[in-house]
């Protein structure tokens, strides 16, 4: 059992309010109605098997998504930082993947202080790539134009245009001739 300085929580919500640019009660009340807000738009799309609804409910949250996208249900886009998030025109995500703008070890003071601090990064994914059904993105990934990534990969570094991914880690397996 942890005692009350252990606790990484007062942490976490400083480095997410600077990040927003609120400070005291007031910006913690508005933290709380922003993710509130965040949170039941994000429901909405994540279930509906509806592409189009989907798309409208994320671009509600502030995530930049082109034209012509297609989202199967169970799309998860990072739920803090939702305006990190930039897809291009004629995307395909499949069900059950997840992009995350951010990293962070929230509840372990050691690590988080140490060597592995809350990163914010930007995920690009290109117009025409194929992310297919359980894939991962991690923060800071750029996907390339065209490219395909295979189901269940983890990409935790960029990925050319016209290429397939594949694994985990995801490396480039093939080119695509264009």
């Amino acid at each position: 059992m942890s005692d009350k300085q252990d606790d990484a929580f007062p942490i976490n919500e400083k480095e997410v309010m600077d990040y927003y640019g609120y400070s005291g009660n007031f910006g913690r009340f508005k933290i709380k109605i922003k993710f509130l807000r965040n949170w039941i738009l994000h429901s909405l799309a994540y279930s509906s098997p509806l592409s189009g609804f989907s798309v409208s409910m994320q671009r509600a949250r502030g995530v930049k998504i082109g034209n012509n996208c297609h989202f199967n249900p169970y799309v998860l886009i990072d739920l803090i930082y939702p305006k990190m998030i930039e897809i291009g025109n004629n995307v395909t995500l499949g069900s059950n993947s997840m992009i995350f703008a951010h990293s962070n070890p929230s509840a372990n003071l050691f690590l988080k202080q140490g060597d592995f601090p809350r990163k914010i990064s930007k995920v690009v994914i290109k117009s025409g790539a194929v992310i297919n059904p359980g894939t991962i993105i991690i923060a800071g990934v750029t996907i390339g134009e065209n490219s395909i990534i295979s189901p269940r990969s983890v990409v935790t570094q960029d990925i050319p245009d016209y290429c397939i991914a594949v694994g985990n880690p995801a490396r480039v397996i093939k080119k695509i001739d264009h």
